[in-house]
């Protein structure tokens, strides 16, 4: 049994940004350490070409997202680390996935982990008790160290989320107005990191501090983006109501799909990619992103077909095993490397009426869910 970490934070963003780094401050320093390692053995950028890419991009962080930078460098001064090193961990998906992308072109068996994750969402109307719900298992690095953060803004706008030891904001969670994101990583023919737009966790922080549907989706669609990647974004309204929206977002354009008969699911491919003008570099593992995404979207079909949704039944899907190991809940392949032995870190369900979150942290089959409120 494992439990998350839970820090809770108020203040302005260099204020949260220390209290953050002081409270995690040896999680900071272990995921420093994955991280590099991972940059080096992944996509063969070692330290300095790492530190020097850094230097780049953060300068155009500090303009285009500087309530972001300011957390960062909160973070970085609370856990007694050097900026340029928790900005690189801030800026991890951009250099990790835009090689992901250059290296599957230019060399058709390199292999690289679908990794970031199984989502979904359930409409008021598909749920037993008229209740929106989002989503997801969170799968990635095993040794990675998450927490949850709760954030009462000065505004008294509150979020709970999960975020990795040392990333300012949050990826996945909910907030006081009944806003709620879940994520999936996307690598398409177009991602290079020297876009240098908004990064990806500055995004998904604009879209849990968001207050209305409307805010989050433009958090998503202005501006440039170095890397691809899936939100799926909700919020709920009177009881029965709410809505949802999933945003497949590649570095030159945005796709906007609704849920159809009261659920959606994405995993870690684009459904539309033709709308974007883009291409996919996948190879055979990761096939089972494909496998995942229809798996989910049958469950959930199911569901809705005899009947409404029970609360219980999502949990039971996140822990489904269909195609272990690399099923919607996700564990090591032993067939693959090492390094690309991914599983669910952590597993999350939100219920954004009632301001209420569940999560797992690990594959949920052996972890159980813990209620959190936000």
């Amino acid at each position: 049994m494992n439990e998350l970490r839970l820090i809770r934070l108020a203040g302005g963003p260099a204020d949260q940004g220390r209290a953050f780094g002081r409270a995690t401050a040896d999680l900071v320093a272990h995921n420093l350490e994955i991280y590099f390692k991972r940059f080096l053995g992944e996509t063969y950028l070692d330290r300095a070409e790492v530190l020097r890419r850094v230097d780049r991009y953060w300068p155009v962080v500090e303009t285009e997202a500087p309530v972001f930078a300011a957390t960062v460098a909160g973070i970085a001064e609370g856990a007694a680390q050097p900026l340029p090193v928790v900005a690189a961990l801030n800026l991890r998906y951009e250099l990790l996935y835009a090689e992901f992308s250059r290296l599957g072109q230019a060399e058709p068996e390199y292999r690289y982990p679908a990794g970031e994750c199984t989502a979904f969402a359930v409409l008021p109307e598909t749920s037993t008790d008229g209740h929106l719900r989002i989503g997801q298992n969170w799968d990635w690095i095993p040794d990675v160290a998450g927490v949850l953060v709760h954030v009462t803004q000065p505004g008294g706008l509150r979020v709970l989320c999960f975020t990795e030891a040392g990333i300012a904001g949050g990826k996945i969670g909910a907030n006081s107005a009944g806003v709620g994101l879940v994520v999936n990583g996307l690598v398409s023919s177009d991602d290079d990191w020297t876009r240098m737009g908004r990064p990806f966790h500055a995004r998904t922080w604009d879209i849990l501090c968001s207050t209305r549907l409307e805010d989050a989706v433009k958090a998503v669609s202005a501006g440039d983006r170095a890397c691809s990647a899936n939100f799926l974004i909700a919020q709920a309204g009177p009881l029965g109501r709410g809505e949802a929206v999933d945003i497949e977002a590649a570095p030159r354009g945005v796709c906007l799909q609704r849920p159809r008969g009261g659920v959606f699911a994405h995993a870690n491919h684009f459904l539309e990619p033709e709308r974007l003008g883009i291409s996919q570099p996948l190879v055979e593992e990761r096939l089972s992103t494909y496998h995942r995404c229809d798996r989910m979207q049958q469950m959930l079909a199911a569901g809705s077909a005899h009947g409404r949704i029970a609360p219980d039944a999502l949990q039971a899907m996140l822990r489904d095993h269909d195609g272990l190991p690399e099923s919607v809940c996700r564990h090591p392949n032993p067939r693959l490397h090492e390094p690309d032995r991914y599983q669910t870190v952590v597993s999350m369900i939100m219920d954004l009426h009632a301001g209420r979150v569940l999560a797992a942290a690990g594959p949920p089959c052996a972890n159980a869910f813990v209620e959190y409120v936000v």
